[in-house]
């Protein structure tokens, strides 16, 4: 029914916002709460879902991030809440990315998913997540140098998932590295370090 809501955020609370629009103040689960700021208008994207226990509402930042929502509500043992709870542990972008990946046990980290569920989420939405992975791709490639580039593959091919180079990607393009080698050690260290 809702598409978005426009007004000013008047409470933020760990896993919900209300937002006041026109002197009603809507109470909205969001997986990023933190990201408004209270007393400043903003731009909920909206999705209302009714349940026998009631009616409540999702909120996001991006039509892109509601769109990931719906596409996790599709899958069989998804519902709103365990949706939430996965967006809110993960940028869509690299949620995406781990989708497309086919990485099942790094699914199982979310909370409430158990191996069955993740395996259900690579199954029902793997390909379905284009212009999320084109994003990354775009972000990744734009900045990088062909010795890091290579680098980044040998760590995947040492086992590593592809969100745990991400996490380092961006610290690895400022280490001043001449050839995959040291951008290969300098990778290590830093995935050892966690």
């Amino acid at each position: 029914m809702y598409e978005y809501l426009t007004g000013v955020v008047t409470k933020i609370m760990p896993n919900f916002i209300v937002v006041e629009c026109g002197g009603v103040g809507y109470k909205v689960f969001s997986p990023t709460p933190y990201s408004y700021h209270e007393g400043a208008k903003a731009q909920v994207y909206i999705e209302q879902i009714v349940r026998d226990t009631g009616i409540t509402l999702y909120g996001f930042q991006t039509e892109e991030d509601k769109g990931l929502f719906l596409k996790l509500l599709s899958v069989s043992g998804i519902g709103p809440k365990s949706a939430i709870a996965i967006m809110a542990a993960e940028n869509s972008d690299s949620l995406a990315e781990a989708i497309e990946q086919g990485e099942v046990k790094y699914l199982t980290k979310f909370p409430g998913v158990g191996k069955k569920t993740a395996s259900q989420i690579v199954l029902d939405l793997k390909g379905k997540l284009g212009d999320y992975v084109q994003r990354v791709d775009q972000t990744t490639k734009q900045d990088i140098s062909p010795e890091l580039n290579d680098a980044l593959l040998a760590l995947l091919a040492l086992g590593y998932t592809q969100k745990e180079v991400d996490r380092i990607t961006d610290k690895l393009a400022k280490e001043e590295a001449t050839s995959a080698d040291q951008y290969i050690k300098k990778g290590l260290a830093l995935l050892l370090k966690k």
